[in-house]
């Protein structure tokens, strides 16, 4: 059957039509509600965040009437998007997410839209006005599928009862489908309230994405064929490894172990090669490390697994890796050449890939490189003896507190307990500073917001994980300004007594717009200071928690300590040095080989003038 796109929507994905039996509508007739629920169960769906309203109380009805689904009542709609993106992106599953009509909707679309940056399979039930009530201004009312058709992957408008179910099996399976991403389905209450027959997921055929899952044999080996020819290469890896699965996780670590080769991640692949391992060059891009970066410039053959170039990774794009043959992999075609034009593009899954890549590098010819690849691990040892992540901590008692020094101990205090670490962040200078000094062994470890850079994002997401992982330690490192973005939050982390351990690194600014402003705009410090912040340690209290605060250096270890052993939820105040800066950092605009370095590292690098102007 040709593809047949849904009634009055323009979509430029290639789908495969559905088809229901024909004896579909003679099922027995369920409400809409108990048809939706069925369906989710069907797809496996185990947790529901959400938040409830007048357009979704049949569907909340249905909830309450079985037990085989469990539902968290967030504080927020944005909140328990998150909470569903971290879910998902520590389990592999979908997650799933119920909001009401009108402003519960539009609240949910800045999780969406963080979602579909960052390649999250999610689906979010959104209530919707009666369909006869829909178009005249009803209470509540809301074009939802046209507010979210530009931050979704795909959505529906459910108008027909016996297009329920089918449509709730093919929403999970485009959300799963190719690359990961965020489908919404709205749903009138008449559709809810209503009868409606139910379909099983075996038979429809619903609509994919239509994906090459399996590479093209003969690219791969034209791809191995260079990598075989390389002096100086690299391997640069992003999220997508993760998101094929642990497979292609594990199959990554055996091809860099198979060709000596060096690797980098991006902040969203991190976790998917060990942090820990002595390959690994560390993150690169805009506050990547120096070696990293410098190899990503100088390598002769860049082989980009799961990436999707964007600008925090590229820099100056005309001087990106500008003498490599660049090989890029991935699911998603629409990304091959959007950016860096690539010499070698394989399109497919990167778990398959890496498969393959394995199997053609064991084949003849060997590598003959090894001498000129000797010498390219020396200079990326020059690089790295550099040490571009090394601090100065006065070691006083009553010291101030070097942010990087707060991060720091709390990775290498938690990775004493030898328990499993479940990490979410905030977004700015303490999320860069946690991405430099954690090391991630293992990967769905690391949760944040990466391509939409989402402030508020960190502490639902700790929820999400929670109540994924309940018997494991999950922390935010959390910047005071992101934290209060979605502090109601605690309520939630109160209502289902979970454990989360709260870090916030506390400097009083929104750190990285200061650091901009230091930088790019002449100190001029126009509105990134907070005035008046609460005291987080009654806030932690008041919120049936625990709250602590260190102030000096000889509080920490302790603290911390004393924070991981405990059994309940955690807010820990960290109060900070405030003028510090994340470095290294390429400014915006600048190549890889222009970074500026930190003041330990001395005057190596670029520097920016008080107007902006780059001086290299």
């Amino acid at each position: 059957m040709p593809p047949v796109p849904f009634p009055g929507r323009e979509d430029d994905m290639t789908l495969q039509a559905a088809s229901a039996p024909s004896d579909a509508r003679n099922t027995p007739a369920l409400s809409g509600a108990e048809v939706l629920m069925r369906a989710l169960a069907e797809q496996g769906v185990e947790v529901i965040f959400g938040y409830p309203g007048g357009a979704v109380l049949p569907i909340y009805d249905a909830l309450f009437k079985q037990n085989q689904i469990r539902h968290v009542l967030v504080r927020h709609e944005q909140a328990a998007v998150h909470a569903a993106e971290a879910y998902a992106r520590s389990t592999g599953k979908v997650g799933v997410v119920l909001v009401t009509s009108g402003p519960g909707a539009t609240n949910a679309v800045t999780g969406l839209l963080d979602a579909m940056m960052d390649s999250i399979p999610l689906v979010c039930l959104s209530g919707q006005v009666p369909t006869s009530l829909i178009g005249y201004d009803a209470f509540q009312e809301a074009d939802t599928t046209g507010i979210t058709r530009p931050v979704t992957k795909y959505n529906y408008l459910v108008r027909k009862p016996e297009d329920l179910a089918p449509t709730v099996h093919e929403a999970f399976a485009i959300a799963r489908s190719g690359r990961p991403g965020p489908v919404l389905i709205d749903l009138p209450k008449n559709i809810t309230v209503g009868d409606a027959p139910y379909m099983d997921a075996q038979e429809i055929a619903p609509r994919t994405e239509r994906t090459q899952a399996k590479p093209d044999k003969d690219a791969v080996a034209r791809a191995v064929k260079a990598m075989k020819n390389a002096k100086r290469p690299l391997f640069y890896t992003g999220g997508g490894i993760i998101n094929s699965g642990p497979q292609a996780s594990e199959a990554l670590r055996k091809l860099v172990k198979m060709t000596g080769f060096p690797i980098t991640s991006t902040l969203m692949g991190l976790g998917a090669y060990p942090g820990t391992d002595s390959q690994f060059l560390g993150m690169l891009g805009m506050h990547g490390t120096y070696e990293a970066n410098l190899a990503t410039h100088d390598c002769d053959v860049l082989i980009a697994l799961g990436s999707r170039f964007d600008d925090r990774v590229t820099g100056r794009v005309d001087a990106f890796s500008p003498t490599s043959f660049k090989i890029h992999a991935d699911i998603d075609p629409a990304q091959i050449n959007k950016i860096i034009h690539v010499d070698e593009a394989i399109i497919g899954d990167v778990g398959e890939t890496i498969a393959m890549m394995i199997e053609e590098w064991e084949k003849e010819p060997a590598y003959t490189h090894q001498n000129e690849l000797a010498e390219w691990w020396s200079r990326i040892d020059a690089w790295r003896a550099l040490d571009c992540l090394r601090f100065t901590q006065d070691q006083a008692p009553d010291a101030v507190i070097k942010p990087q020094q707060a991060i720091r101990r709390i990775y290498e205090l938690a990775r004493e307990t030898g328990r499993d670490t479940y990490v979410s962040t905030e977004v700015g200078q303490h999320q860069m500073w946690a991405a430099q000094f954690f090391q991630f062994d293992h990967p769905n470890r690391w949760l944040t917001s990466g391509g939409l850079g989402t402030m508020g994002y960190g502490l639902p997401a700790a929820v999400g994980a929670q109540i994924a992982h309940p018997d494991a330690l999950v922390m935010d490192i959390a910047g005071e300004a992101s934290t209060l973005m979605n502090i109601q939050e605690l309520g939630t982390i109160a209502q289902y007594r979970l454990p989360v351990k709260i870090f916030i690194i506390n400097n009083h600014y929104m750190g990285m717009v200061r650091q901009w402003q230091e930088l790019l705009h002449g100190s001029r410090y126009s509105e990134s200071y907070s005035d008046a912040l609460p005291d987080f340690v009654k806030l932690a209290e008041s919120f049936h928690g625990t709250g602590m605060r260190v102030t000096q250096l000889s509080q920490l270890d302790d603290t911390i300590r004393q924070a991981l052993a405990h059994d309940g939820p955690v807010i820990v105040d960290i109060c900070v040095a405030e003028g510090e800066n994340c470095f290294p950092m390429i400014p915006s605009g600048a190549a890889h080989n222009e970074m500026i370095l930190g003041p330990e590292q001395g005057e190596s690098g670029a520097k920016i003038t008080k107007e902006g102007q780059m001086l290299v």
